[in-house]
C-alpha cells in the first residue's frame, strides 16, 4: 500500500544527536564500563565461597576478557577519563543538589585511587615490568603478612561498589522501570558485595590453613610469582610515587578552588534579579541554578542539573547580548524544545553569566527550595516510557448549539463514561479530561509491549461502547456520535502538576503532543484513529491492511510513520491471536 506524506506547518529541525553528548554523557559512558568491570570483578571474587581453584579458574576468564587489546583499550581509556572528571567535578562543582549524597560519592571516588594503587602496581606493574605471575594465592599471602593491606581490600570493595551504586541511582531513577525493578535492584546491590567479600575471606583462610606447608610455599611463594627482594622494593617505591603524586595533585586542586575564588572575588559580584522584587549577588562564574541553590531560591529542576530536561529554563529580560554563548548541550536541548531560535530562553543549570542578569523563571518550582525535590523524587517527575491516548468527541459544538446546556453536559459525561470504560477494561488509565476530549495513559504498571496492546484494545472498545451509547440515544441525537482517536508511545515525564491543593498526575512530553497531533488529523485523513507505527510494531499487531502515511512532527528530521485506521474495532482482529480479548 502506498505510503502518503502528510503536510506540517514549518517546523524546527531536529539537532544532530552528537550535540547532545556532554561532559555527564561521558561520564556516564566511562562508569558503565568501570561498574561491569568491578561486576566481573566481584563474580571473580565470590567464586572464592566454592574452592581456590574455581577462584584461580574465575580469574582466567576474567583476565582473558579484561585484557583482550580492544576490550583493554576500552577500559583504560575508561579509567583515564572518569578520574579525570572526577578530579575536575573537585574543582569544579561549586554547589551540590543534593547535600549529602553528591559529596559522599565524589568523596568515595576520590579515595579509591588511594585505596587500590598498591594493589594495581603489584598485579599489573609486577606482570609487566618483572613478568611476575602473581594471583589469588600470592595477594591472599600478601594479606596474611599485611593486616593494612587486608582492610585496605576490605575497604576498597565497600568504596567502589558504594560510589558505583550511587551513580547508577542518579542514572535510573527517573527511568520508567526503576519503581518496579527497584527493589530487585537493591538486593543484587546487596548481596553481590557479599558474596564477593565471602569469597575473598574464604579464600584468605584457605591460604591461610596451607601457607605453613613448605610444599605450598615453594609451589605459590617462588620468585616467578612474588619477585625477588629488590623487585618488591621497586614496586613498593612506584606505589609510594603514585601515592605522594596523587595527595600533591588533589592538593594541587584544591589550591585552585582557593585561587578561583579570590580571583571571582577580584572579578566583582553580579546581580541576578529574579522578578518579583527578589535579587541576590553572586559571584561571577556560577550557573543561575548554582545561585538558587547557594541563596535557597525556589527553582524547578527534575534532573538535578545535569541538563537532562528543560525544567530549569529561564526567560532573560535583560541585555541578551550579555549573555555567553550556550554550550552544545543546552543548545541541544534547546533545540528539541523549539526554543533555540529565541536567544532569551536559557537552561539555568547551563549560563553561567559574567554580568548583571534579571531572568522569569518559566516553570514555577513545585517545591520550597531547588534542591528541596530530592525528598520527593516522586512527586516531582518520574521518566518512564508510556502510550498516551487522545480521544475527542466529533461534533460536539453543533450539538450544544441545539440542546440546552445540561442535555450537552449529560451527553457529554456519557460519551466520556463510554470511553472511560473502554480505557481501564483495557488496563490504561483515564488521565485528563479537556471538554469532551480525553487523554489516557497505558503502561503506568506495565512493559511498553502490554502498553501498546492494551491501547489497541482499547481503541477497538471505545468504538464499541460508543455503539452502544448511539443505540441507548438513537432518539434523543440528531446524527451518532462520532470520535477521532490518537496513539503514540514514548519517554515521557510523569509527576503531579499543578498549584497547591490543585494537583493533578499527568504525563508531558513530545509522545503527548504527537498523540494530541495525530488526533487532529483524524479530521483530515476522515477516519477513527491514526496510531503510530512504532505502537503497531510493539504490540505485534498486523498492519498489512492499514493504510500508512509519514507525518512530519516540529523537531524532528525524520516524519513518524503512522496508520490511519478507518474503523478502531478491525484492530481486534489484526491482535496476535494470544492478546485478542475473550
Amino acid at each position: 500500500m502506498p505510503r502518503t506524506t502528510l503536510p506540517l506547518p514549518a517546523s524546527h529541525s531536529s539537532a544532530p544527536w552528537w550535540e547532545g553528548i556532554g561532559l555527564r554523557q561521558i561520564r556516564l559512558t566511562s562508569a558503565l564500563v568501570l561498574f561491569t568491570y568491578l561486576l566481573s570483578h566481584f563474580i571473580n571474587h565470590a567464586l572464592g565461597n566454592i574452592s581456590m581453584d574455581a577462584l584461580q579458574a574465575g580469574v582466567v576468564i576474567h583476565a582473558g576478557i579484561w585484557q583482550f587489546f580492544p576490550v583493554a583499550v576500552i577500559f583504560y581509556t575508561s579509567v583515564l577519563i572518569h578520574g579525570s572528571l572526577g578530579i575536575w567535578a573537585m574543582y569544579e562543582r561549586r554547589q551540590f543538589q543534593w547535600k549529602t549524597t553528591e559529596p559522599l560519592q565524589l568523596v568515595l571516588g576520590l579515595s579509591i585511587p588511594a585505596l587500590i594503587v598498591a594493589h594495581v602496581v603489584a598485579i599489573r606493574l609486577g606482570e609487566n615490568i618483572y613478568d611476575i605471575d602473581r594471583s589469588y594465592p600470592q595477594v591472599f599471602a600478601s594479606w596474611i603478612s599485611s593486616s593494612l593491606r587486608l582492610w585496605a581490600m576490605y575497604t576498597v570493595v565497600l568504596v567502589a561498589w558504594t560510589h558505583g551504586c550511587i551513580g547508577l541511582y542518579f542514572w535510573l531513577r527517573m527511568k520508567r522501570w526503576f519503581r518496579r525493578a527497584a527493589p530487585w535492584l537493591l538486593a543484587a546491590a546487596v548481596l553481590l558485595p557479599t558474596l564477593a567479600l565471602l569469597g575473598i575471606f574464604q579464600g584468605q583462610r584457605m591460604v591461610a590453613a596451607s601457607i605453613a606447608s613448605p610444599e605450598w610455599r615453594a609451589a605459590n611463594l617462588g620468585v616467578e610469582q612474588v619477585g625477588t627482594s629488590a623487585q618488591q622494593d621497586a614496586l613498593a617505591t612506584i606505589t609510594d610515587n603514585l601515592l605522594i603524586g596523587y595527595a600533591v595533585l588533589l592538593l594541587l586542586v584544591l589550591a585552585a578552588r582557593g585561587i578561583r575564588i579570590l580571583l571571582e572575588r577580584r572579578a566583582g559580584m553580579i546581580s541576578l534579579a529574579y522578578g518579583g522584587g527578589r535579587t541576590v549577588r553572586v559571584p561571577v562564574g556560577l550557573s543561575v541554578l548554582e545561585a538558587s541553590l547557594r541563596h535557597k531560591v525556589p527553582h524547578a529542576s527534575v534532573c538535578g542539573g545535569r541538563a537532562r530536561c528543560s525544567t530549569c529554563r529561564i526567560r532573560v529580560t535583560s541585555d541578551l547580548a550579555a549573555l555567553p554563548a550556550p554550550s552544545a548541550r543546552e543548545s541541544f536541548v534547546l533545540n528539541r524544545l523549539g526554543t533555540d531560535n529565541d536567544p532569551a530562553i536559557r537552561l539555568a543549570c547551563q549560563l553561567h553569566p559574567t554580568a548583571d542578569l534579571a531572568f522569569v523563571q518559566l516553570l514555577a518550582p513545585h517545591v520550597s527550595s531547588a534542591n528541596a525535590h530530592a525528598t520527593h523524587p516522586a512527586r516531582i517527575g518520574q521518566e518512564r516510557y508510556l502510550v498516551c491516548m487522545f480521544i475527542d468527541m466529533r461534533g460536539s459544538t453543533m450539538l450544544a448549539e441545539k440542546r440546552l446546556p445540561y442535555d450537552t453536559v449529560f451527553i457529554v459525561n456519557r460519551f466520556l463514561a463510554a470511553v472511560s470504560q473502554a480505557v481501564v477494561t483495557a488496563g490504561g488509565k483515564p488521565n485528563q479530561f479537556i471538554g469532551d476530549g480525553e487523554l489516557a495513559l497505558f503502561g503506568l504498571n506495565c512493559d511498553p509491549q502490554t502498553a501498546c496492546r492494551q491501547a489497541l484494545q482499547a481503541a477497538a472498545r471505545i468504538a464499541e461502547n460508543i455503539d452502544e451509547l448511539n443505540q441507548a440515544l438513537k432518539y434523543d441525537l440528531p446524527e451518532p456520535l462520532r470520535f477521532g482517536i490518537g496513539i503514540h508511545g514514548g519517554e515521557v515525564i510523569v509527576g503531579d502538576i499543578g498549584y497547591r491543593d490543585n494537583m493533578v498526575f499527568t504525563a508531558l512530553g513530545d509522545p503527548v503532543n504527537v498523540a494530541a497531533r495525530l488526533q487532529d488529523m483524524t479530521k483530515t485523513l476522515s477516519c477513527a484513529a491514526i496510531v503510530s507505527e512504532d505502537v503497531f510494531i510493539s504490540a505485534g499487531f498486523d498492519t498489512e491492511t492499514l493504510a500508512p502515511h509519514d507525518l512530519p512532527v516540529r523537531g524532528r528530521v525524520a516524519p513518524i510513520k503512522v496508520r490511519a485506521v478507518g474503523d478502531t474495532r478491525q484492530l481486534l482482529s489484526l491482535a496476535p491471536r494470544e492478546t485478542t480479548p475473550a
